[in-house]
């Protein structure tokens, strides 16, 4: 009888789909705001409603029928530091979730782009010399440690970067870096 329950509850939440969704279009910012940290479980940086409507259909529409195939989950895993931090964030609570048996290891998945852990990477910045030192698995800047190099790049300009590009990783850039 749980199992009938489930499945009528199921259904109902696809059928009110429809009915959340033209809902989105009738809020103003500081509903969508709410209704963004509600489905997301933490508050939107964004004050730009048509943004906030697509994240918040796609969310709906994830939570009543399924998120992400595994193929493509995967394809975000290749990915990696192309993506944006949010998606890599939430990639690794996905990892996080015990599975069903012991994860088989990773062939070195370090970013080929990056030197060596215990390198400095050095950049000038509106006059003043940024200094990143490669950590295994992480990055310190001014003595605090970061998940990615795009964060620090995020924090010195104030606004988004790709990491690789601010720092000069990319392939065909030479910007100084001392072992």
């Amino acid at each position: 009888m749980a199992e009938r329950g489930t499945v009528r509850a199921a259904r109902k939440q696809l059928a009110d789909v429809p009915q959340q969704l033209a809902a989105l279009a009738q809020m103003r910012v500081p509903e969508l705001a709410r209704k963004y940290e509600e489905l997301y479980g933490e508050p939107t940086r964004s004050r730009n409603a048509p943004h906030l409507r697509k994240r918040l259909a796609f969310r709906i529409q994830e939570l009543a029928e399924g998120g992400l195939s595994s193929r493509a989950v995967a394809r975000i895993a290749e990915l990696g530091d192309t993506l944006p931090e949010s998606w890599r964030m939430r990639q690794a609570e996905v990892e996080k979730k015990p599975a069903a048996g012991p994860l088989p290891a990773a062939p070195d998945s370090r970013d080929t782009r990056l030197p060596p852990p215990g390198t400095v990477l050095t950049r000038v910045y509106r006059g003043t010399e940024l200094r990143v030192t490669v950590r295994e698995g992480s990055f310190e800047y001014e003595g605090k440690l970061h998940r990615s190099l795009s964060s620090i790049a995020r924090q010195v300009t104030g606004t988004t970067w790709n990491g690789f590009t601010f720092f000069g990783l990319n392939e065909g850039n030479s910007k100084e870096v001392t072992p």
